[in-house]
C-alpha cells in the first residue's frame, strides 16, 4: 500500500482545495493508495493559528494593501530563512515523518519545504520523494521554490517560466496545470454556445463587496438574455436581500447560499463573475467558463487575474458598474468575444491536472523503499483493534454505527467530505448523513431555511449527489457504509406541539410538508427506517424538545422502525421501559460531538442487514464512544476534547440482542 502524506494550510481556499483534489485523484487511480491531507499549523498551533487565520482573511476583506505589502515581505532573504523556523510545527512533522514513513510528500503550502529542508539539514539524506505544488500564478513569490523539492507542479508555462528565471532546473518543473476536482474531467456535454434563443447563463460568485453587489447585479439583468446564478455563501441575511431585490426578475434568477457543486455549477454556465482567488480562477479555466474578475487582492492575487488577461480568457475590471459593460460585450456580435475566450480557454484548461499529478506521485512512490515496521498512514488505535475483531470474514460482525450526523448543509460544521473522512479514520463501519429538512408550511421551517439551519429546497438534488459520490469513496477508502438520511423538522411553539423525524437510507429527497404519517409513508417506499429523533425530555445538555412523537405514540409507534433511546449524551429510559425498539446516536454537529453515544449492531455489513436488525430490534445495543487521542496529525484543539489514551467502550446496554 503506498502512503502519500499531503500537507497543506487554511490561509485561503486554494491550499485546501488543491489538496484535496489531488487526494482524490490518487484514490482515483490506484484504489489501494492511502492519502492524507494533514492542517499542521491548526495542529501545531490550535487557537493561536485560528486568531491568525482569521486575522488574514480580515485584511484579505478590509486591508487587502497591507495584505499584499506582507505578502512581499516574504521576497526578503532574511525574512525567508525564518520560514523553517516553526519549532512547533517542525516537531509535529518531524514525528508524523518519524512515525509512519511515508512512500512520497506533497506539500500545497510554501512553509513546509522550509520546515523539511531543516529537519533534514544536518547531512541527513530525505528518505522520501518530496514534490511543491505552486497554487499561485505568474505573480509566484520565491518563498515557493527556495526551499528543496525533486519536483515542484506548476499550472501553467507562464508560471513554469517564472520557477526557470528564479533558478529552477527545467527538469524539476512540471506545468500539469492546477488540481482541481477531477469532477471537471468528466464533463457530461459541451455546453450550448450564448447564441440564438440560447439562455446566456452568468454565475455570480459574491465573496467580499457584498454591499454593492446589489447594483452590480442589477446592472447584469438588464442585459437582455441573462440567467443568473448567485451564490451568497453563507450569509442569510444577503441571500435573503437578494431573493427581495430580485423577486420581479425570479423566473430568471437562481439565489443559491453555501453549495458543495461549484464544479457543475461552472461547467453549466456561460460566464463567471467573482475575486481572483486561486481556486475560483483555476475552476473557471478547467470548466472553461470566461471568468470576468471583479477584485484582485494585491499580492498571490494579482497573478491569477494577470493568468486571464495574458492568455485572453475573460476580462479583469476595476469597479463593480463596469461588470455589466463586460457581460454585455462578451454576448455581443453573436457572443463572438465569448467565442474567442473559449476558444483560448480550451487551449489552456487542465481540467485532469489533478490526475496527471498524482499520476506523478504515484509513480514516485515506485521508487521508495520504505522501512519494513513503517505503519499506515493515522491509522488509529480504534480502527486496529475493529477490525482485530471484526475478523476479515464477510459474515456477521459486531458493527459500529452512527445514523444522526449533521453537515454543513445545514448546522453541522463540517462539509461532507470531512464527514465521511472523520469517521472513516476512526473505524465506523456504517454512518447515516441526516441534515435537516425544514416543514415551509410552518412559520419556523421558513425561519430556519432562510437562516441556512436547513437545507434549502433548491439543495436537495445536490445534497443526494454528493453524498452518493461520499458514498462510493467511503466504501473504497475506509470500506465504510454512508447513508443518505433527512431528519424532518416539524417545529412548532412548544415542545409537544414539535417534533423531530430521521429518515435512514434515502434514496430521493421527500417533501418535508406532507403530514408525517405521509413521510414515514414515504421512507418505507423507499426500503428507509423511520426513527424518531431524540423523543423525549433531554436533561444532561440543552436542546429543543421534541416529544410531539412521543406524547402520541399510540399513533406512530406501530409505524416508526425505532426511537433513539440514546442522543448525545442523554439516555431516554422511558424507551426501554415501554421496550421501544431502538438505537442511539450521536446528532453530531461539531467534532466534538463524536464523544456520545452510538449503535452496535452484529450483522453483516451491508445496509440491508443493519436495517432488517434495527427492524426487528434484535443484536443490536448501545455504547458510550471514548477515542481519547485523536489520529496522528488531528490535534486535541481540533476536537475540543481532551487527549489521553485510546480505547472503546463495550456495549453498556443491550435489549433483545
Amino acid at each position: 500500500m503506498k502512503k502519500i502524506l499531503i500537507l497543506t494550510a487554511g490561509f485561503g481556499d486554494g491550499h485546501n482545495a488543491a489538496s484535496r483534489s489531488l487526494r482524490e485523484g490518487i484514490e482515483m487511480l490506484d484504489e489501494d493508495a492511502r492519502a492524507e491531507v494533514l492542517d499542521l499549523f491548526a495542529d501545531s498551533y490550535g487557537l493561536f493559528n485560528t486568531l491568525v487565520k482569521k486575522t488574514y482573511l480580515g485584511m484579505v476583506a478590509h486591508t487587502p494593501k497591507l495584505w499584499g505589502g506582507i505578502y512581499s515581505l516574504l521576497e526578503n532573504p532574511f525574512v525567508e530563512k525564518q520560514l523553517g523556523g516553526f519549532t512547533r510545527l517542525q516537531e509535529t512533522l518531524e514525528k508524523i515523518l518519524g512515525q509512519t514513513q511515508p512512500d512520497c510528500v506533497v506539500s500545497t503550502y510554501p512553509v513546509y519545504g522550509h520546515v523539511i529542508k531543516k529537519i533534514y539539514a544536518s547531512h541527513r539524506e530525505r528518505p522520501f520523494p518530496f514534490i511543491t505544488v505552486i497554487t499561485d500564478s505568474i505573480t509566484i513569490n520565491t518563498s515557493w521554490f527556495r526551499a528543496p523539492a525533486d519536483f515542484f507542479c506548476v499550472p501553467n508555462e507562464a508560471s513554469a517560466d517564472v520557477l526557470r528565471a528564479g533558478g529552477v532546473p527545467d527538469k524539476k518543473i512540471k506545468a500539469l496545470g492546477f488540481p482541481v476536482s477531477p469532477v471537471f474531467a468528466n464533463a457530461a456535454r459541451e455546453l450550448p454556445a450564448p447564441v440564438g434563443e440560447e439562455p446566456r447563463r452568468v454565475l455570480y460568485i459574491i465573496n467580499t463587496g457584498k454591499k454593492k453587489a446589489g447594483k452590480a447585479i442589477d446592472r447584469i439583468l438588464e442585459v437582455d438574455g441573462v440567467h443568473l446564478t448567485i451564490t451568497a455563501g453563507r450569509d442569510p441575511e444577503l441571500r435573503a436581500r437578494l431573493i427581495e431585490r430580485t423577486r420581479e426578475f425570479s423566473e430568471r434568477v437562481t439565489v443559491l447560499g453555501w453549495t458543495n457543486q461549484m464544479p457543475e455549477l461552472m461547467m453549466s454556465h456561460h460566464l463567471v463573475i467573482g475575486k481572483a482567488g486561486g481556486a475560483t480562477v483555476q475552476e473557471a479555466i478547467a470548466a472553461r467558463c470566461p471568468m470576468i474578475i471583479n477584485q484582485v487582492i494585491p499580492g498571490q492575487e494579482e497573478g491569477n487575474a494577470a493568468l486571464i488577461e495574458k492568455y485572453n480568457l475573460g476580462a479583469v475590471v476595476e469597479k463593480n458598474k463596469e461588470v455589466a459593460e463586460a457581460v454585455e460585450l462578451a454576448f455581443e456580435k453573436k457572443a463572438a468575444l465569448w467565442m474567442e475566450w473559449r476558444k483560448q480557454l480550451k487551449k489552456v484548461s487542465h481540467p485532469d491536472a489533478a490526475l496527471k499529478i498524482a499520476g506523478l506521485v504515484l509513480e514516485q512512490c515506485e521508487s521508495h523503499c520504505p522501512r519494513p515496521d513503517a505503519i499506515p498512514l493515522f491509522e488509529t488505535a480504534p480502527a486496529r483493534v475493529m477490525r482485530a475483531a471484526a475478523g476479515n470474514g464477510g459474515g456477521a460482525q459486531m458493527l459500529l454505527c452512527d445514523f444522526h450526523i449533521h453537515s454543513n448543509y445545514s448546522d453541522g460544521k463540517l462539509p461532507v467530505p470531512d464527514l465521511v473522512d472523520f469517521y472513516g479514520e476512526r473505524g465506523f463501519d456504517c454512518i447515516c448523513i441526516t441534515d435537516h429538512l425544514a416543514d415551509p408550511k410552518r412559520l419556523l421551517g421558513k425561519l430556519s431555511e432562510l437562516a441556512n439551519l436547513t437545507l434549502g429546497q433548491e439543495q436537495l438534488a445536490e445534497y443526494f449527489a454528493v453524498i452518493e459520490r461520499e458514498r462510493r469513496r467511503a466504501w473504497r477508502r475506509y470500506k465504510m457504509l454512508v447513508m443518505t438520511g433527512i431528519e424532518f423538522n416539524k417545529d412548532g411553539y412548544t415542545r409537544k406541539t414539535s417534533a423531530h423525524l430521521l429518515g435512514v437510507d434515502l434514496k430521493s429527497p421527500i417533501a418535508a410538508s406532507l403530514e408525517i404519517t405521509q413521510i414515514i409513508g414515504q421512507i418505507h417506499a423507499q426500503g428507509g427506517l423511520a426513527i424518531a429523533s431524540h423523543p423525549h425530555l433531554m436533561k444532561s445538555e440543552w436542546g429543543k424538545n421534541t416529544l410531539y412523537l412521543w406524547e402520541n405514540q399510540e399513533q406512530y409507534a406501530p409505524l416508526l422502525d425505532a426511537w433513539e433511546i440514546a442522543n448525545r449524551n442523554n439516555i431516554f429510559n422511558d424507551i426501554g421501559l415501554k421496550r421501544l425498539p431502538f438505537v442511539a446516536n450521536s446528532d453530531f454537529h461539531k467534532p466534538k460531538h463524536i464523544y456520545s453515544w452510538k449503535t452496535l449492531i452484529h450483522a453483516e455489513k451491508d445496509p440491508e442487514a443493519i436495517k432488517d436488525c434495527i427492524r426487528r430490534n434484535e443484536h443490536v445495543a448501545i455504547t458510550l464512544y471514548r477515542d481519547f487521542g485523536a489520529p496522528a496529525g488531528m490535534a486535541p484543539a481540533a476536537l475540543d476534547a481532551p487527549a489521553g489514551h485510546f480505547f472503546r467502550e463495550r456495549p453498556l446496554q443491550a435489549i433483545n440482542g
